[in-house]
């Protein structure tokens, strides 16, 4: 079944980490053998188990945080040396639209496009199998130097954009930070509306999510969020900010990482092995439950996003794992419509909502 996953830091992983993601993983992590750093040797994700997995839309992101002062993480010096940073990671996704390995898609037509050619290979997988297509995402906001770079960034083709990541940014207070938005923000939120561009909720600190909702009026998501009822923390979404992303309309992806899926998992103690997919699946259901339908779950999985295999379901080995997903959501009692909204169809959805029908 094709897969979309709508939170993937490639261009991090290749620029940061000096990643092939050409490569197979089994060829990343065998160059990596033997190398100090948190996930070395343990990644998830590459192009070639992105294509074998039938992943084949994706939000790739731009990040590049500043180290605010009072800030509760550190980051790059300041907001130019952020942009630069995020340029070149654009450039990077650019290369890889070069190569053939990737599609960015800016608009319906392209996103039409690509998912026709995934559906058909799904149906009929003989050949080789379509670029993955890429809607270009900016988590964080600070490359964003001032609200009139919005059309800049537009015109290189980001469509999604979150004000927070950990910490400040220049605009917001991101997990681990309590407060709402700051400096520039209602302008920003206001260009991005004015653009078409979606606003990205996750990561944002809870008064910084419902200032958001309140300065915003185009379409949302939390890409990359799970459930604070079933593991508690800032990081993870409320029930009422669950409603809040419903009532908009928008689509809530479930995250991967260990510590937002297992209560009390502890970093670097609890064993992979005790969380598993099933604990992913918990978080995927409990948005369902409280929409009542299937229609604002999907993937935003975040794998490799500082971490590997290490900080992973200890039954997933690569990204490819993913169609393990809709097994355990039909025994769970969902229906073929529902998984496929789940495994892709709502994200695709959202677009079209953002991107009406010329």
């Amino acid at each position: 079944m094709l897969v979309a996953d709508f939170h993937l830091d490639l261009a991090m992983n290749a620029l940061t980490l000096n990643r092939d993601l050409r490569l197979p993983v089994t060829e990343i992590r065998r160059r990596e053998s033997g190398m100090d750093g948190k996930g070395r040797g343990l990644g998830t994700v590459a192009l070639p188990e992105l294509r074998s997995g039938k992943v084949g839309l994706i939000s790739a992101t731009l990040w590049a945080r500043v180290g605010h002062p009072g800030s509760v993480v550190g980051g790059y010096c300041d907001q130019l040396v952020a942009h630069g940073h995020a340029m070149g990671q654009f450039a990077y996704y650019e290369a890889l639209a070069r190569c053939g390995e990737m599609t960015i898609i800016r608009d319906r037509q392209e996103l039409d496009t690509t998912i026709a050619a995934w559906t058909a290979y799904d149906a009929s997988p003989d050949g080789d199998p379509p670029p993955v297509g890429a809607v270009i995402a900016i988590e964080g906001a600070d490359p964003i130097v001032d609200p009139d770079e919005v059309d800049l960034w537009w015109q290189r083709g980001v469509r999604i954009v979150s004000l927070a990541h950990y910490g400040l940014s220049a605009y917001a207070h991101g997990t681990g930070q309590p407060g709402g938005l700051r400096g520039n923000a209602g302008a920003l939120l206001r260009a991005m509306d004015s653009r078409g561009m979606i606003l990205d909720l996750t990561h944002s600190a809870d008064d910084t999510f419902f200032e958001s909702l309140g300065h915003f009026g185009g379409p949302v998501l939390a890409s990359h969020s799970n459930c604070r009822d079933l593991v508690p923390g800032d990081r993870q979404l409320t029930d009422d900010m669950i409603r809040r992303v419903i009532e908009r309309e928008g689509v809530i992806g479930a995250a991967m990482d260990d510590w937002m899926l297992y209560p009390d998992w502890v970093k670097g103690e609890t064993p992979s092995t005790v969380v598993s997919l099933r604990d992913y699946v918990n978080h995927i259901d409990h948005v369902c439950q409280v929409a009542g339908n299937a229609r604002h779950a999907a993937i935003g999985t975040d794998l490799d996003g500082g971490y590997g295999r290490e900080q992973s379901p200890g039954d997933l080995d690569t990204i490819a794992d993913l169609q393990h997903v809709a097994a355990i959501l039909g025994h769970r009692g969902y229906g073929g419509a529902d998984i496929e909204r789940i495994m892709w169809r709502n994200w695709v959805d959202l677009l079209h909502r953002a991107w009406p029908a010329a």
